[in-house]
């Protein structure tokens, strides 16, 4: 036995649990690629020499309005890093301050506050540019653009629709229905209105929907086809980065919202997708730390990753601390009414409903293992959500030997948000 210490990030802080090293078959984490020497060389060579498209000076003119999209806080962007650049980029090209704004693409998330906003994007740009949050709930507050093939009615917000240019900014990572992060999601969901999140997010429940998948991928394509019909009559410019797990700059990707995005994808699989040489029956996963595990809503994305390394029957122990609760009021609802996966996935069919939606996308995950839940949660609410809740890794470990055995192996994955375990062939 030969027994090791580890320390994953919790919230702001950290859960020390130990192990017997010899039962662990793989500690996963992000590739290891080399870091952008000089941010500020990077951000111009992009907007400069983009892909797909004319450089950002041929696309604006001297007097033109600018929306920048830029993330919420449970995304990481550092866009504090780059937002003073392109802002005293613009200006070099004739765009005043008064003629630029910048809109939080909160999809169905909470107001972000002024203090917030500032931290987003720096004091700087926050003291000299217009700043709104896109509530999809505002009334009047969204503008017509059709109907997708699917059904999705594109309503999106009118603060990026009276401006000659929309820089969509942002960084990548899988994402467990649409495919991947970043490009088109700073519009749709992150400038739509609540129905056209409903409609496009209820194409979850297609089995064509799934992590790291774009081509049929219903989600995706009724994504591009509704940004799509906002593109044929607005100018749009892509700005994504693409960080490692310690927020660190890895590489920039910029130009045409489409075609840049796909170059930025099939490098974050570089990344992020870490290959393993077989499933485990205890995989234990921390999400990396504030604000990756803010509340159950963000952590369910690190159970997604985790349940690729897991043996059926197996265990699952996330490490999260949840600070803002569950998030989400209708997911904690939906699984009071709906108490089993199956009775969420046909409830959802029914009727698709925000929220409910990542109860389902929970419970989905459980019918596979078992789920035990280190955090801050309170236990009758994390026990509403189907989990088994401990206050320590090691009572979480412990629980976990009550199902699969003394004799068992393990994975380890200390980025669990960022990396997907990928089965070697």
């Amino acid at each position: 036995m030969k027994l090791t210490r580890y320390a994953y990030k919790y919230g702001h802080g950290e859960k020390e649990f130990t192990l017997d090293a010899d039962k662990v078959l793989a500690e996963i984490r992000t590739a290891d690629v080399p870091l952008l020497e000089d941010l500020e060389e990077a951000v111009l060579k992009a907007i400069y020499e983009p892909i797909g498209c004319p450089s950002l000076a041929e696309l604006v003119k001297p007097g033109q309005k600018i929306a920048f999209i830029c993330n919420d806080p449970t995304r990481v962007a550092n866009s504090f890093d780059f937002m003073p650049i392109l802002v005293r980029e613009l200006n070099k090209l004739g765009i005043k301050d008064e003629d630029m704004r910048i809109v939080f693409a909160l999809g169905t998330h909470r107001d972000m506050t002024e203090a917030e906003m500032t931290e987003a994007v720096g004091q700087d740009v926050a003291s000299r540019l217009k700043m709104y949050n896109s509530n999809c709930k505002e009334e009047g507050a969204f503008q017509y653009f059709g109907t997708t093939s699917f059904g999705t009615p594109v309503w999106l917000n009118k603060l990026i629709c009276d401006v000659d240019l929309v820089i969509l900014t942002g960084t990548i990572v899988h994402h467990f229905f649409s495919g991947f992060g970043g490009g088109r999601k700073a519009v749709l969901p992150g400038c739509a209105a609540m129905e056209t999140v409903r409609k496009n997010h209820s194409l979850m429940l297609s089995p064509a929907s799934g992590l790291g998948k774009l081509q049929g991928n219903p989600v995706y394509e009724d994504q591009m086809e509704g940004v799509g019909l906002f593109a044929k009559e607005h100018r749009m410019f892509l700005f994504n980065a693409i960080l490692n797990a310690k927020h660190e700059f890895l590489k920039i990707f910029a130009g045409d919202w489409r075609l840049a995005h796909l170059e930025a994808c099939k490098f974050v699989d570089k990344v992020y997708g870490v290959p393993i040489p077989a499933p485990a029956d205890i995989v234990i996963a921390s999400c990396g730390g504030y604000p990756k595990d803010i509340n159950i809503y963000q952590l369910q994305k690190t159970m997604d990753n985790a349940w690729c390394a897991v043996k059926e029957g197996g265990v699952v122990i996330i490490i999260g601390e949840c600070e803002e609760g569950s998030g989400s009021a209708a997911l904690e609802q939906a699984l009071r009414e709906n108490p089993s996966p199956d009775a969420i996935a046909a409830k959802l069919a029914a009727n698709f409903v925000i929220g409910a939606h990542k109860a389902y996308a929970i419970t989905r995950l459980m019918k596979k293992a078992r789920f035990i839940l280190v955090s801050a949660l309170d236990k009758q609410i994390a026990k509403d959500l189907l989990f088994e809740a401990v206050d320590s890794v090691d009572e979480a470990i412990a629980k976990a030997e009550t199902y699969v055995g003394k004799e068992h192996s393990i994975i380890l994955m200390p980025q669990g948000s960022l990396t997907v375990p990928l089965l070697q062939k």
